[in-house]
This record gives C-alpha cells, structure tokens and sequence, in this order.
C-alpha cells in the first residue's frame, strides 16, 4: 500500500532545498540519503534524497533532480509517497494513519469515541479523537495513555488522566500546541523521528 510520507513546501535558500510537511513517525528513516519517493502534483515523477537536515523544527531536504531554487519553487505542494509493503520498519508495530482512522476509542470497557486522525508532532504524536458527545480531543499517542491499538479488532484503548477529555473543549484554551504555527508556516506537526509502538512510550 502506498503511503502519503510528506508534502513539499517552499523553497529554503538558493541551493534547490524545500521545506516539508511531514506525515510520517520516523522522518529521519524516511529521508536518508538514496531514498525515493513516488510524487505527484509536480512534473517529476520521482524524488531522490540527496541530503536532509532540521531547521528547529523543519526539516529541509535537497533531491538529486533540484539543482537551484527556481526548480525547487515548481516542487511547491507536491506530495511524496512510498511503498509501505516494499519498506522496512525497525519496529514492526509503528502505526501509519490509515491504521487508525476509524478506529473504536475503548476506555474502562467502554467506547468514548472514534481515532479520526493522527498528528505526528515535535515532542509526541497526538491521536485525534471525536468522543460521542461530539467534540474532538487531542490524545498523546504514548503508551502509558494508549496502552493497546489492536486494527484487527476495530479499536484502541486508553488510559487518559484526569481532565484530559475537558482539556479540548469548546472554548478551553489548554489545547496542545498543533505546531501549525511552525516557522515559515511549513511543517505543520513534526515528529522526533522515533515510531511510536503499540504499547511503548516515546
């Protein structure tokens, strides 16, 4: 199954570099040197890395095909893709989005709501959680608070501490940071570049 990795933003410098927008847990596994991506929304059809680094929190890459800015400023919106059958995982039990969107939220043996996205950010992943009531949470994807992910079964369990389903509600201003107001407004929630695993903290 291919899996959207990242989408390319602005030019950073002169030298062909762009920022991303990452979708991915491992950042730093997905853009090593060689590594090609699949695009699309671009003319080329293939991106190779040719080297990546952070900027704080953005990570900027350089592709073999982009030699200059004005080539990278074409990069712009274009998304990049793999073959997650064709790659491989240090832990086997990294999750991608597609796995858990849709997924049962279970906590004490009851269902409080639905996964509808996963957040990939600096410090720790957050899974997007609609809880039946009708507002949305923002959950830290660890494994003290989300002890099981079982796909299989429809469902994820969690162990939330006091007060973390009020933290986002209408009008609450202790939401976690979305990192949407990232430098250059590019990268919107970056990872730390480690996968999360079922049962495992970050």
């Amino acid at each position: 199954m291919e899996v959207l990795v990242a989408r390319i933003g602005k030019p950073h410098g002169i030298r062909g570099e762009v920022t991303v927008q990452l979708f991915t847990d491992a950042p730093e596994d997905r853009f090593e040197p060689g590594a090609v991506f699949r695009a699309e929304g671009i003319t080329l059809p293939e991106l190779t890395v040719a080297k990546a680094r952070w900027n704080k929190d953005t990570l900027i890459v350089a592709f073999e095909q982009v030699p200059d800015r004005n080539t990278a400023e074409t990069l712009r919106g274009g998304t990049l893709f793999i073959d997650s059958d064709a790659t491989d995982d240090e832990d086997d039990d990294a999750w991608y989005e597609h796995e858990l969107v849709g997924l049962d939220v279970r906590h004490e043996g009851n269902v409080v709501g639905k996964v509808t996205a996963l957040r990939t950010m600096t410090v720790q992943d957050l899974l997007v959680v609609e809880l039946t009531g009708g507002h949305e949470v923002l959950v830290p994807f660890v494994g003290e608070i989300v002890p099981e992910v079982n796909p299989e079964e429809g469902f994820v369990t969690v162990n939330p501490p006091a007060g973390l389903f009020e933290l986002n509600l209408p009008g609450s201003n202790s939401a976690p940071d979305d990192g949407e107001d990232e430098p250059d407004g590019e990268a919107g929630g970056l990872p730390d570049g480690a996968p999360r695993a079922a049962g495992e903290g970050r």
